[in-house]
């Protein structure tokens, strides 16, 4: 085979937009974009908008026309967030906030207001699987008093792009290659690494989407935020700038990624099925809704532009502050009617919900309505149950497909005096939008202060712990690995270079590409921000079993009295143990007691659990160690820094699968083995345990 060219830089491939995006240039008449209808695009890369920091306007035929053709590229699935799981539950605010804002839901802790909340994957379709590396979406709808509300996030706090026009070229980059109809839900090709590494603005997203964060262990331990910054007005009419925030209360986690790759084999249906049945037993899923509000001086501050999508507020910069809790204790009657069929729209809000003038969500807007008009048939849409507001509504809209109504009476327009008793527009309670003043020229233009693109995916990098970092290096080189185009993973690496020195060349070690990053200058220098402690996972994890998931593997002749004990110990840390058989049949202990497996070994890889324990019999661990189930059963749990608890009788196991006993690996006795043993588990994973075994 010859060997493969090294590839060098173009000396003038790209040239730095406003917003310090590269992009390909050429004065050929024959290649210049156009619109539907013929004409030359002259700026792709931004909506226009008055000012260069004001609102996106509606006049804006290229921005409408691209969306809604992207809008419309799927039927009858959602073109992104496919595949999603939901729930019912409800909100409760802690306090009065009144003084923020007039949303009656937030402002009255006796309310308990009903929500449907959807998690999803984003670049997937509906049949792909849980666990790809991917963004999640986290939406809830409000059913309050004053209308719906629909607050519709991520599981990341910042996104790829700053303005929606290019939210149909990011989709369309991360999406399966048309030429070849894969890879599905996956970002490790070369249209989505060429687009990213095009678009500078990106990178501050890829460090998040290459993190821990980017393969949650449970939909129940993922945070979730808002992304934009919206605004909350007061009954004075007084603005407040805010950024929604959603913790877990059983506390955030993430899996391995070869504990993905082989859930996505062993379970496809991993976080549907784990939300699905904590519900029924009762173990509801609950986050706090915590808020950082911050005025107009303050956010003239900051090194970075609140209205752009791609950039964060540390919490030490801007506290959160709690104002809420969400409960899931419903599951959906029928997948279809409620979670396929709910529809979100961050265009639904309250008064005392208002919006900002960032762009991207300014695009989101437009986009979400134009969406469920193509995905669920028509303008009726609200009529569906799941979306269908709880408090009274009246209007003179009518007609159009799937209408499900029956209007009576003769007027169907407003203002009228046929029908005295018809409704009317109402000043005092009525939606008003914050009168904020904005002036400018209408302009395609990024602002100056949206071009700053590394300091925060720095910032992000530079907080990570030890272990998170390996994994973003990791992650790196998994992904660019799949890209066959050189010239692209060159230009990542220059990217990846302005981000972090340090990162880049454990990268290029990974790749074997030493020092063929490509040399891309910044738009902006970078700054050196103060590491955040908050945006790691790691950092804040306190040791907890709630929620979490012991597998226990046993045989004939199991010691019952142990396996009794630890049941009750770990259920009592809020645990759920399952136990594993050689086979689905019952399994009689050492007093001739017979339990029921949960599972058959063949069907329950350790990556389905948080920890696992070895309570065989002597017999039964002569019989099973030279199965391959339960060799890799064992070796798996140690090779993702399990915590794995033992009896004496299952040493067999361990020695047949060369595991060294380290402090993660606990012994269980009569005595206080089992407590030693979910003291450790508490702990997660044995991180030590990476410098021995590469996880």
């Amino acid at each position: 085979m010859a060997k493969q060219k090294k590839p060098t830089q173009p000396e003038k491939a790209f040239h730095a937009g406003n917003a310090g995006e590269l992009h390909q240039t050429t004065d050929q008449r024959d290649s210049t974009l156009t619109t539907n209808q013929g004409v030359a695009i002259s700026d792709n890369q931004n909506s226009l908008r008055s000012g260069e920091r004001g609102p996106t306007l509606l006049e804006d035929f290229i921005l409408r026309e691209k969306i809604t053709h992207f809008d419309h590229e799927r039927i009858p699935e959602r073109i992104v967030h496919a595949r999603g799981s939901g729930a019912h539950g409800y909100f409760q605010a802690y306090g009065d906030l009144s003084d923020l804002t007039r949303a009656g839901f937030l402002c009255d802790p006796s309310i308990e207001t009903p929500v449907f909340a959807r998690f999803s994957t984003v670049a997937g379709g509906a049949g792909s699987v849980d666990l790809p590396r991917d963004v999640r979406g986290f939406a809830v709808k409000f059913y309050t008093q004053e209308g719906n509300f629909d607050l519709v996030g991520n599981n990341i706090p910042v996104f790829f792009i700053q303005d929606a026009i290019k939210f149909p070229d990011l989709v369309h980059a991360v999406k399966m290659e048309p030429d070849r109809g894969y890879p599905q839900a996956a970002t490790a090709h070369d249209t989505f690494w060429d687009f990213v590494s095009l678009m500078p603005e990106s990178w501050h997203m890829i460090l998040w989407a290459m993190s821990d964060r980017a393969i949650p262990r449970s939909l129940r331990m993922m945070e979730g935020f808002g992304v934009h910054t919206f605004r909350f007005v007061n009954a004075k009419g007084e603005s407040t700038f805010v950024k929604f925030h959603w913790r877990p209360k059983i506390g955030s986690a993430s899996v391995l990624w070869d504990e993905a790759v082989k859930i996505c084999g062993a379970d496809p249906d991993f976080h549907r099925r784990d939300l699905f049945e904590a519900i029924e037993r009762g173990d509801f899923p609950e986050w706090e809704l915590s808020v950082q509000t911050f005025d107009q001086a303050t956010a003239d501050g900051f090194p970075f532009d609140v209205l752009d999508a791609t950039k964060l507020i540390p919490e030490e910069m801007v506290p959160l502050q709690p104002i809420g809790k969400m409960v899931l204790n419903r599951n959906p009657d029928n997948f279809f009617a409620e979670t396929e069929q709910v529809a979100f729209h961050p265009g639904h809000v309250v008064p005392g919900i208002d919006f900002s003038d960032d762009p991207l969500l300014q695009g989101r807007l437009f986009s979400y309505t134009d969406t469920q008009l193509s995905r669920l048939g028509g303008p009726n849409f609200h009529q569906i149950p799941v979306n269908r507001p709880r408090c009274p509504m009246h209007n003179f809209q009518r007609d159009a497909i799937m209408q499900m109504e029956v209007p009576h009476g003769r007027v169907n327009y407003e203002p009228n005096s046929l029908d005295p008793a018809s409704v009317r527009e109402n000043p005092g309670a009525g939606f008003t939008t914050h009168p904020a003043t904005q002036s400018g020229d209408k302009l395609r233009v990024r602002s100056e202060t949206f071009m700053d693109h590394y300091s925060q995916a720095r910032l992000f990098y530079r907080s990570m712990t030890a272990p998170e970092q390996d994994h973003i290096v990791n992650a790196f080189a998994f992904e660019l690995g799949k890209v066959e185009t050189p010239e692209v993973r060159c230009r990542v690496l220059g990217h990846v270079k302005n981000v972090d020195a340090e990162l880049c060349e454990r990268v290029e070690q990974a790749l074997g590409m030493e020092g063929q990053a490509y040399n891309i200058p910044p738009a902006v220098e970078p700054i050196d921000m103060a590491p955040s402690p908050a945006l790691s996972l790691l950092g804040k994890a306190k040791p907890t079993l709630a929620g979490r998931k012991i597998g226990v593997l046993l045989s004939d002749g199991f010691e019952l009295a142990i396996v009794d004990q630890l049941l009750a110990l770990a259920e009592g840390e809020g645990a759920v143990v399952e136990l594993i058989g050689p086979h689905i049949g019952e399994v009689e202990s050492d007093g001739d007691t017979a339990v029921s497996p949960n599972h058959a070994i063949a069907a329950a890889p350790s990556v389905l659990f948080d920890s696992v324990v070895l309570a065989v019999s002597e017999a039964g661990a002569e019989a099973m160690k030279r199965e391959a189930a339960v060799l890799n059963f064992v070796r798996d749990a140690y090779a993702h820094l399990k915590i794995i608890g033992f009896t004496a009788s299952s040493m067999a196991l361990l020695e047949m699968a060369g595991i060294d006993v380290d402090d993660g690996v606990v012994e269980l006795d009569s005595g206080g083995g089992a407590t030693a043993y979910l003291d450790m588990a508490k702990k997660g994973r044995l991180w030590p345990r990476a410098a021995v075994i590469k996880a």
